[in-house]
């Protein structure tokens, strides 16, 4: 047996080995050097360190197309994982830049070193194909993002968000470990794509089925899918607002892309018309679940006051059209599924870029604070509006030609495409019903007349670029979508899928 070569292994982690040394370095600066300065001048060193830690990891994936595969499938670099990885260092990058102006802490290397050490844990998601890897790198996002979602000390809600948050996670965690711990029994490998083919060869098992059940339960915590999404809206109303916008956007990206790649290759049986999802009887309870999320999603965000629990009633909805891709399988709905969660987080952290906004100048997130908001920052306004109309499937913005990709994938997944008429159906009714309570936020700002002495917002610079960027990026991707769309169908091919 050859030894190893740690040379060529941590080249191919050098990205990750630079976010690390990002984080190590923001400590050390603020702790160091910074701890006599100004809060705003500690943020925006910090902040800036991180963004270029970030920009510096997707130039070397740039430069160094590196593939390989290192073995048990602990560590594995292909195109696919590369684009999802540049993606999450991307949005990374603007919550860091959107945490600039933010005023909730003093700890500002901790908190910075925490949302990189997050970003590393979701790298090694996309990374990975060995279920211990899996698992490890989810327990090292989780335990980030629950410190993160509790770092407000002045705040009651932020306390109780994280607690609920770290509840409910601990719990996935036990599904999740459990049915590992089953589907390892029965297979004797944590190698995702052996474990499909020794599944394959043990045929129906009652204790295969229970597996699947856990992994499901599982990922549906960190999907927030019903009946799962129990943490979402506090965690998503109590956190800090970066941190919430790193839970919306990069952590579901993680999730989305390693519980899809755990379906599709180890419950996948080659050369057959179904997998062992379907072949179980699983399709129904996964529709089940979908439809459930869709519908309690988009009914819940409707009674809302607060923007910060309609955002998060709106994920667990996106969370049931996300599914639709998981159920129709194969190449094109992987892509598809891809294209759509990578326009969703854009979308989201522009919302929370917006939102940041308006709770810094006006002091709270409620429907009314947003009364006469074209008037105070017209372009900030045109930028929500391109936001939520894009997540309410408007066309030409991204949101509409996910939505569309991901249902067509449905429907062409033949010759199942039958049993999914019925979701993408109410996929697009819900896509309707959502469209109302998204227009409720945009008749605040546009219809509602402000208070007679409210004067026009002053916006941090960074903030407007930030903002105006990713409305950009969402327009962009909505008239041109096969710009990335392509790129994924090109990942994907090259990997048989």
């Amino acid at each position: 047996m050859n030894a190893p070569d740690y040379f060529q292994l941590l080249s191919a982690l050098a990205p990750e080995v630079i976010v690390v040394l990002t984080a190590l370095l923001v400590l050390a600066v603020d702790l160091l050097g910074l701890q006599n300065r100004p809060r705003s001048f500690r943020m925006s060193i910090v902040a800036g360190l991180t963004a270029l830690g970030c920009a510096t990891a997707i130039g070397w994936m740039l430069l160094k197309s590196t593939v390989g595969a290192w073995p048990g499938g602990m560590f594995v670099i292909d195109p696919l994982n590369q684009t999802v990885k540049a993606v999450i260092l991307l949005l990374t990058l603007f919550t860091a830049l959107l945490s600039t102006e933010a005023k909730f802490t003093r700890h500002v290397g901790e908190y910075f070193a925490l949302i990189l050490l997050a970003t590393v844990g979701m790298m090694f998601l996309a990374s990975t194909e060995n279920l211990l890897m899996v698992f490890a790198s989810l327990e090292l996002v989780s335990l980030a993002l629950y410190v993160l979602v509790a770092f407000n000390k002045q705040s009651r809600a932020s306390a109780e968000g994280a607690m609920k948050y770290f509840l409910f996670g601990g719990m996935s965690a036990a599904f999740l470990l459990y049915g590992f711990s089953l589907l390892y029994g029965l297979t004797g490998t944590t190698h995702v794509p052996q474990m499909a083919q020794k599944l394959l060869a043990l045929g129906a098992d009652p204790l295969g089925t229970v597996a699947l059940v856990m992994v499901v339960i599982g990922f549906g915590f960190k999907l927030a899918a019903v009946p799962f999404h129990l943490w979402a809206p506090d965690a998503y109303e109590g956190a800090p607002l970066p941190s919430a916008a790193l839970i919306a956007s990069g952590s579901k990206v993680a999730s989305v892309f390693v519980f899809a790649k755990v379906m599709l290759l180890g419950f996948n049986q080659p050369g057959q018309g179904s997998n062992a999802v379907a072949a179980g009887g699983w399709t129904l309870l996964l529709s089940i679940i979908a439809a459930s999320s869709m519908v309690l999603g988009n009914l819940a965000a409707i009674r809302q006051s607060s923007v910060r629990r309609l955002i998060a009633y709106s994920a667990i909805a996106h969370a049931g059209y996300l599914l639709i891709g998981f159920l129709a399988q194969g190449g094109e709905a992987f892509t598809s599924l891809l294209f759509y969660v990578t326009t969703y987080a854009l979308t989201t952290i522009g919302a929370f870029g917006v939102l940041g906004v308006v709770e810094a100048q006006i002091g709270g997130d409620q429907l009314k604070d947003f009364a006469g908001f074209s008037r105070r920052a017209p372009l900030l306004a045109g930028c929500l509006m391109v936001f939520l109309l894009s997540l309410a499937g408007i066309p030409p913005l991204a949101g509409f030609f996910g939505k569309f990709y991901l249902f067509a994938a449905a429907l062409n997944n033949e010759p199942r495409s039958l049993p999914f008429l019925w979701l993408v159906v109410l996929g697009i009714a819900m896509s309707c019903v959502s469209l109302y309570y998204y227009l409720q936020v945009l008749k605040q700002a546009f219809v509602v007349e402000a208070d007679a002495n409210a004067r026009p917002l002053t916006v941090p610079f960074l903030s407007h670029v930030v903002v105006v960027l990713l409305a950009a990026a969402v327009i962009l991707l909505g008239c041109m979508p096969g710009w990335l769309l392509d790129t994924l169908h090109q990942a994907v091919d090259k990997l048989g899928w």
